[in-house]
């Protein structure tokens, strides 16, 4: 099953949770692409999404979207350990664990910065973009 991470290319936070994501999934279960390229644009066009400001995450799994905390708690069910022991807190109701995530992505820019063009992927991984 082809799994795709969307992602703000322009925050830093995000740039640092895709970098965090590669160092973990030695099996290489995701690829990512910029919510900001055309794969990204697309996948918002699909849910529906605002264009600005850019949703942070968003997960593709064969064709199911997931978003916020979900997409983020099934991400880390595919890392390398200990990250999959948080897949459990999928329990607590979305509600609740999407309050704290939006909490953090609405104050993203501010404490993390904002870049003025999408993220770049080095060599080494560029094969994992779409």
């Amino acid at each position: 099953m082809e799994r795709v991470i969307f992602f703000d290319g322009l925050c830093n936070f995000c740039s640092f949770w895709v970098r965090f994501v590669i160092r973990r999934d030695p099996k290489g279960h995701f690829r990512f692409a910029p919510l900001q390229s055309p794969a990204g644009r697309e996948a918002a066009r699909v849910l529906a999404l605002p264009e600005e400001p850019p949703v942070s995450v968003i997960l593709k799994e064969g064709d199911r979207y997931y978003l916020r905390s979900t997409a983020t708690l099934r991400i880390l069910r595919h890392l390398a350990w200990p990250w999959p022991l948080l897949y459990p807190f999928l329990l607590i109701p979305a509600p609740v664990r999407d309050f704290l995530y939006s909490f953090v992505a609405g104050n993203r820019y501010r404490w993390f910065g904002k870049e003025s063009s999408c993220f770049t992927p080095t060599p080494e991984i560029r094969n994992r973009f779409l």
